[in-house]
């Protein structure tokens, strides 16, 4: 059996919520109305500064949802993929791209584990090299439109049941595994692991943790990748390769680590 990482996507891997970063270039590509982009760079700032609640989460998630119906998926998918660069690339954390490089050299496999849709957090996993990802799923129709129902919620509970289902079907053991979030509502998936992290922690779960006895760490500095490696103005994505320095984040977390080995 092999460890595996399993990370959070927004306010973890990224400084922004991830559909709320998309909110300008959707509206640019006649996807929403400007005041839908003013509301959901107001709610980016809420989620910032406020963190989320499972009310809020499923608030947001129904919301988009509801925008999103009788859009054609294929065309949505082209939109992110040709867009993801631009929106994204700023805003990636550098600590959690150095954890990755860590847990690539201790031949652990990395996901992706988020409640965004699977249209953003599938390429972006891609761009980032993990080995897979577990996102929110809608529903289609027929004519390939989504129909503003969801198919699989990946938030809360559901986030550990998937974990669990991923390490039964492909060998993973989780007690010796890690997971990375801010949110309280990820309680479920950072108990399934043998290694959780409190990454800027909301209230709630900063309170769980400390309870516990995790680690509680700061990701405060996004990294412009362009600055780090060669990647393309846009288009086809490109898969993160070579080893990334470890910051003194990724020490701590590993000296922790064999502490409870």
């Amino acid at each position: 059996m092999t460890a595996a990482a399993f990370f959070d996507l927004d306010r973890t891997v990224i400084a922004k919520a991830s559909i709320a970063a998309f909110g300008r270039p959707l509206h640019r590509a006649g996807f929403i109305t400007a005041p839908t982009a003013l509301r959901a760079a107001w709610g980016q700032l809420v989620f910032r500064f406020f963190g989320a609640d499972e009310a809020s989460m499923a608030k947001a998630r129904e919301l988009a949802l509801r925008l999103a119906a009788g859009w054609e998926r294929d065309r949505l998918r082209a939109f992110v993929r040709e867009n993801l660069i631009d929106v994204i690339e700023p805003i990636v954390y550098t600590e959690a791209l150095d954890l990755m490089a860590d847990h690539r050299r201790d031949g652990h496999r990395i996901y992706l584990v988020s409640a965004a849709p699977e249209e953003i957090v599938e390429p972006l996993g891609h761009y980032l090299g993990v080995d897979g990802s577990i996102a929110t799923r809608a529903m289609i129709d027929e004519d390939g439109r989504y129909t503003g129902a969801v198919a699989f919620s990946n938030e809360g509970p559901n986030k550990a049941v998937a974990i669990r289902e991923l390490a039964a079907a492909t060998g993973i053991d989780l007690d010796a595994s890690f997971a990375y979030s801010d949110s309280i509502t990820d309680l479920p998936m950072l108990e399934a692991v043998g290694f959780p992290v409190a990454v800027n922690p909301d209230r709630e779960l900063r309170r769980a943790a400390t309870a516990r006895g995790w680690p509680v760490v700061v990701f405060d500095r996004p990294v412009r990748l362009r600055e780090r490696v060669s990647l393309p103005p846009r288009g086809p994505l490109l898969v993160l390769g070579g080893a990334l320095a470890a910051a003194g984040t990724v020490a701590a977390v590993a000296t922790w680590a064999r502490r409870r080995s």
